[in-house]
């Protein structure tokens, strides 16, 4: 299950956290992309959904992963938005594959 399917809220740092990007990228990506606005607290603390963070997560891919220029991502995004989604869906998973190869290969180089 995603991190961002276990409750119904999130607050900037939490986002920050699970994406790995300071609060102050988070901020200047609500400036540049208008699909991510997230609610507002009666504090005025940001509120994410889960729709903003996947929303996140695909500028994420596009600028941290594939080295995209803001522009370029935008241009993405508003081609084709599906696309750009299962493709940061499926790089996150090999990722993960990726990460959990290496523990066991870790481990196992361990007991030897």
């Amino acid at each position: 299950m995603r991190d961002a399917d276990l409750k119904k809220y999130y607050r900037i740092r939490e986002v920050a956290e699970i994406l790995g990007v300071p609060l102050s990228t988070l901020r200047y990506w609500e400036q540049e992309f208008p699909s991510i606005r997230p609610k507002r607290g009666a504090n005025g603390t940001r509120l994410y959904s889960a729709n903003d963070i996947e929303r996140a997560r695909m500028i994420h891919f596009l600028l941290k992963v594939k080295g995209l220029k803001i522009d370029a991502a935008k241009a993405q995004i508003n081609n084709n938005p599906s696309g750009v989604a299962r493709q940061a869906a499926a790089v996150e998973r090999l990722i993960k594959i990726r990460d959990e190869l290496q523990g066991m290969l870790s481990a196992v180089t361990r007991h030897r």
